[in-house]
């Protein structure tokens, strides 16, 4: 059979290139989501079911498609949203991710739990990113890991809030990513040795593979396996609103609050002080959550987290693009011309910034 010659050219066959180059559990990781994926399977048909308000006979000479995101200006109303583990889908993936993003003038956010640490990214793309925070049971690390991000000059936190406990990931379990012993090393073990590949350009070449900017919390971890028992007892089911104002108090920069699904919630984020609020397609929530809602006010911001590249927050797309290819993301650059050519008629000012406020 003659292999596939074809270039890429939307997100499903960037993810149909990342399947064929990751190990199994990896992409499953990535692309899964929480029990029957049935929330995960509801915004892909709702961002589906969007229809833009055609104009024609419109001058799109000019088309404008800037945007300020949390006082940030941007290319176009897009953010790269963070991805934990991404230095495994690709070699130093968030550095490259980071780099490839602010070439393309959006802002790239680095996941807590991300394989490289704040100060490389930073370094990488010459710039800041934002940073991604989940409540932890140590406040004391929830400080030290605010005081790391302003330190390297980032200055947006978004910080996850529908996250209390992990959710019930079949595939991970399928995977044996929740047990030990012989048999689910065996099972990583076969998917790894499939994928040579992957072996030498991350396993081998994209080293350390720890989280980050976890090192000084758990300074005797000799694995990711060490990591991340750490991080799953650190999970804090307790939290509540009072500790996002504890959390405002902290953090001198802008607060975005990632994972709002309801109206009244968007309200008590106002009510601590956030600068902006997300709702989240990474099916964390039971399968009985609605999907993402529509934006429901000017403030906070509202954005999507999404598995599409038409969103605020650009997720999956971002991470299957590093895993299928070897250059920087290669998705940016294409997002901004297409949302150039999608927004330029809807409009008769020729702007795309009315259609994101």
């Amino acid at each position: 059979m003659l292999p596939d010659l074809s270039y890429p050219a939307s997100t499903e066959d960037w993810r149909r290139l990342a399947a064929r180059s990751l190990p199994r559990f990896l992409f499953d990781y990535i692309d899964g989501g929480a029990s029957g994926e049935r929330t995960l399977a509801a915004n892909v048909q709702d961002f589906a079911a969007l229809r833009l308000r055609q104009r024609v006979l419109v001058d799109v000479a000019e088309v404008d498609t800037r945007a300020t995101l949390a006082g940030q200006p941007c290319a176009l109303p897009l953010a790269l949203a963070p991805v934990g583990l991404a230095g495994m889908a690709a070699r130093r993936g968030e550095a490259q991710a980071a780099r490839a993003a602010h070439a393309a003038g959006v802002p790239f956010t680095l996941s807590t739990v991300g394989i490289c640490p704040i100060s490389e990214v930073a370094a990488a793309a010459d710039a800041p990113p934002w940073f991604q925070l989940y409540m932890l049971r140590d406040r004391g690390a929830v400080r030290a890991l605010l005081d790391g991000a302003w330190a390297a000059g980032c200055r947006t936190l978004v910080f996850t809030v529908d996250l209390p406990l992990p959710g019930m990931r079949l595939r991970d379990i399928r995977h044996g990513m929740a047990a030990s012993g012989a048999r689910p090393a065996l099972i990583r073990a076969a998917q790894v040795l499939a994928r040579p590949g992957w072996v030498r350009d991350v396993a081998l070449r994209g080293q350390p593979l720890r989280f980050g900017n976890l090192t000084a919390q758990v300074p005797g971890a000799r694995d990711l396996g060490a990591f991340k028992a750490w991080v799953d007892a650190q999970f804090d089911p307790s939290v509540t609103w009072q500790d996002i104002d504890w959390l405002r108090g902290q953090w001198k920069g802008r607060l975005l609050l990632k994972g709002i699904l309801d109206v009244h919630d968007a309200q008590a984020a106002v009510q601590v002080g956030a600068d902006g609020a997300s709702s989240t397609a990474w099916p964390r929530p039971p399968p009985s959550c609605p999907p993402s809602p529509r934006p429901w006010a000017r403030r906070p911001r509202c954005w999507w987290t999404a598995a599409c590249a038409a969103a605020w927050m650009c997720s999956r797309p971002w991470p299957w693009g590093r895993a299928a290819c070897s250059s920087a993301v290669p998705g940016c650059g294409r997002w901004r011309r297409r949302a150039r050519r999608a927004c330029a008629p809807c409009w008769p000012s020729g702007s795309a910034s009315c259609c994101w406020q």
